[in-house]
């Protein structure tokens, strides 16, 4: 499952972006119970962008900003509790790593949902129903 981190360049350390997104994997497998799982594990990649000084904005104006972007399939964070949890999780996650850089009110937190049959995993596309299956027989394991 993909994460992407978009953050404005200046707002996060090398060192804070390292052990932030590391967090943000850990707090997306937690809130699935999946911590340690072995098919999804390894499977939830990602990357941190950087947005040049002076080209992240908010209400039209230059800000300091970071967006937390998961592209996951339809049953990921399937309950409002669930997706609650992982924003607010998230969103203090990126402003401890911040250290005072970013504001709350500068952190978002976006799921995008994949295409059904469109899940590229070590080169087998798999639907939503084989890849929950996947992650099932792993976590049975």
């Amino acid at each position: 499952m993909p994460i992407t981190l978009f953050v404005s360049e200046g707002a996060l350390t090398d060192t804070a972006q390292t052990e932030v997104f590391g967090e943000l994997t850990d707090i997306f497998l937690r809130h699935h119970n999946l911590s340690g799982n072995a098919f999804l594990t390894p499977n939830v990649i990602g990357e941190v962008n950087e947005i040049p000084r002076g080209k992240s904005f908010a209400g039209g104006k230059q800000a300091d900003i970071a967006i937390v972007e998961l592209k996951v399939p339809s049953f990921a964070l399937g309950t409002p509790e669930q997706k609650q949890s992982f924003v607010a999780d998230a969103t203090d996650a990126v402003l401890r790593a911040g250290r005072g850089r970013l504001g709350r009110d500068r952190v978002w937190v976006n799921m995008v949902y994949a295409v059904d049959g469109l899940w590229g995993v070590q080169g087998q596309a798999y639907t939503n129903d084989q890849l929950l299956h996947a992650v099932s027989q792993a976590a049975a394991a």
